[in-house]
């Protein structure tokens, strides 16, 4: 009986793990290194007047005495939820690694190659021109029970053209949003992004008016498929400003934790939303100053992170040596198949497209 009861069990649960999610957020915050979001803050950049203004202040909001401490007091959200109840790839200290596959290690590439699974070479600057690639985004658009349910909101203009708003007639909102306000939280929010000084130029509002926003729409849209894209994070670490980009990663993770919590409190998303969260570029490490920077020329850049939670996401936490029965290293090309899996979806398009990660046993 006790023999039987275990296999019912591992039944059922087997069979909460397949139904495939209803929602989907995709989250990607820009060129965070997977060295802090799996060891948190690096002494050596922490440590240094040129990058921490104030080291003393940096040490109290950042520093712990291991690895393990100090990841989860730079990320609460991320290890306290998601890697509780999620999985969480790409700490290579654990042979768990993930690669971006475009040859150019910074971002309008990267976007590209998480939203369409294809490392398309034509993609080599971050000009803003249109996507000639069909993403996943416009794919699920075009599904039936998707149409006019999938949007984007980012910090940085140029995912409006990532995206293809023109041609996938997904609604984009980004730094420079000019659509009409409809209620009074919408006004208040365009004014903001209207008038507060962007400390990174025309191109990118503030990560916060990015997060609100996005929170806002779900509220009153409740759209079925989210693309959450964050942008200060990069222009902080290009600034060579490491702790206020350690503070601008650590306030999206308490978005994120936000996000999760209010989703959880709505009927249409509690227990029906799968969560993406990732990078579209790693950054430099060593010497301290190519932390800075990314691309080519930078060595390691090229690698990556990637967590998730929800529906069809195995609760087996931090991985370890790649997945069972998978390729030792994941790609960044993967990320699109695994968003329509996820939504019970097999991503196709007129390119190859990266296969699914399995995320169930």
């Amino acid at each position: 009986m006790r023999l039987l009861l275990i296999c019912l069990s591992l039944l059922l649960s087997s069979a909460v793990l397949a139904q495939p999610a209803q929602n989907l957020i995709l989250v990607t915050l820009d060129g965070v290194r997977w060295q802090e979001i799996f060891t948190g803050a690096d002494s050596t950049l922490l440590f240094d007047p040129v990058f921490s203004r104030d080291t003393s202040a940096a040490r109290k909001a950042f520093w712990a005495k291991t690895p393990t401490d100090r990841r989860e007091r730079f990320m609460p959200f991320l290890w306290n939820t998601i890697g509780k109840q999620g999985q969480l790839y790409g700490n290579r200290q654990l042979g768990s690694k993930m690669n971006v596959s475009n040859p150019h290690w910074f971002s309008y590439p990267g976007y590209n190659e998480i939203l369409s699974g294809y490392a398309d070479d034509r993609i080599k600057s971050n000009d803003k021109i249109d996507n000639p690639n069909v993403t996943v985004l416009e794919f699920i658009n075009q599904q039936p029970g998707f149409n006019g349910k999938v949007a984007a909101f980012s910090s940085w203009d140029v995912i409006e053209a990532a995206v293809n708003e023109k041609r996938s007639g997904i609604y984009a909102s980004s730094a420079n949003e000019t659509s009409q306000p409809t209620t009074g939280p919408d006004s208040l929010l365009a004014d903001m992004t209207r008038l507060l000084p962007r400390q990174f130029g025309d191109g990118v509002r503030a990560d916060a008016l990015t997060y609100f926003t996005a929170r806002q729409y779900i509220r009153e849209k409740q759209p079925r498929v989210l693309f959450l894209s964050f942008d200060e994070t990069d222009d902080l670490a290009h600034a060579g400003q490491y702790a206020e980009h350690l503070t601008m990663v650590q306030s999206i993770d308490r978005y994120l934790g936000d996000l999760w919590q209010m989703l959880q409190s709505m009927p249409q998303y509690a227990g029906k939303t799968a969560m993406l969260i990732t990078t579209d570029h790693g950054r430099g490490h060593t010497p301290k100053a190519r932390w800075k920077d990314h691309g080519t020329k930078t060595a390691d850049s090229y690698q990556i992170w990637l967590g998730a939670i929800g529906p069809g996401v195995a609760s087996t936490g931090e991985q370890k040596n790649g997945p069972a029965g998978q390729r030792p290293v994941l790609f960044q090309n993967q990320i699109a198949a695994t968003m329509a899996r996820l939504l019970g979806l097999t991503f196709t398009a007129d390119h190859p497209v990266g296969q699914p990660i399995e995320m169930t046993p």
